[in-house]
């Protein structure tokens, strides 16, 4: 045991310091940094898009990187109250919540199935990739990597169809974007390649009709072109679906109303249990 109070104060400052370890952020009285960048000269020179990909990636992005990442980013912001996620902020909000109450209940219903296909597609295309790296030939490749994910997941190939949109209309403009981005070597183009192969395979299968890739599917295909890992590209959908999550808890703040629930109150759902019956007698 030390006798050394000075050295005893040192170990217990060391370990409280050590409690707590990141690359991310180092702070001090008059200073911020962010991976090592002083946060004055982020300010103004830096945008949202790229700061994303400091935080997350530890080092700054060409500014053409962070354009492709700032239309992914926006492209998926909303997609209006027949959403989960959005009706739920709505629904949070004639609550009498805050719009951050509002907000979080929102966010925490994007899962794997509301929320997680763009997770999933990454999945998909770097299995896809990584099945060609280690020497099968792309077009088995694809049907493997297909599998699987279906195999995982279920029928639904996550990236690609759309309940309402025959074409989702907001995939063909992201990909137009990757392809531009790889001839000017911004990207390497591998995974739109590899998306398109999928929609052409999921076409083979359905005997010509064609399933498109709809918004989660190209932002995975940005995504992984970027080096995403795929948990990420679900992080990066939150905090895109946030934007709209928060327009719409606003709108609805500002609209009023008071507990509304999914359908109007004149409406009510289909009850299909046991029929009308009274309790029985307790001495019976």
């Amino acid at each position: 045991m030390s006798t050394n109070p000075s050295q005893d104060a040192q170990q217990v400052r060391q370990g409280v310091q050590d409690w707590w370890r990141t690359s991310i952020i180092d702070m001090a009285p008059g200073e911020i940094r962010y991976r090592g960048y002083p946060i004055q000269e982020l300010i103004g020179r830096v945008s949202f898009a790229q700061m994303i990909w400091l935080m997350t990636r530890g080092e700054l992005p060409t500014e053409p990187q962070g354009r492709l990442l700032d239309a992914a980013l926006m492209s998926a912001v909303d997609h209006g109250p027949q959403a989960p996620s959005i009706a739920i902020a709505r629904m949070a909000a004639t609550c009498g919540v805050g719009l951050n109450n509002a907000m979080a209940s929102a966010v925490n219903v994007l899962g794997d199935v509301h929320g997680g296909a763009g997770e999933q597609a990454v999945e998909m295309y770097l299995d896809i990739a990584a099945r060609i790296d280690g020497g099968q030939e792309p077009a088995a490749a694809v049907r493997a990597g297909l599998d699987a994910a279906i195999a995982t997941y279920g029928k639904f190939v996550s990236g690609f169809g759309h309940r309402f949109h025959p074409i989702d209309p907001r995939a063909p403009r992201l990909l137009e974007l990757v392809d531009e981005a790889a001839q000017a070597g911004v990207v390497n183009g591998r995974f739109a390649q590899i998306a398109r192969a999928v929609e052409d395979e999921l076409a083979q299968r359905k005997g010509g009709k064609r399933i498109p890739l709809n918004i989660d599917g190209a932002t995975a295909v940005i995504y992984a072109e970027l080096g995403f890992p795929a948990p990420l590209a679900r992080g990066l959908f939150c905090l895109s679906r946030s934007v709209g999550i928060l327009a719409h808890a606003w709108e609805q703040s500002q609209q009023g109303g008071r507990n509304k629930g999914p359908i109007p109150r004149e409406y009510l759902w289909r009850y299909d249990g046991p029929a009308q019956r009274s309790v029985p007698d307790s001495n019976s």
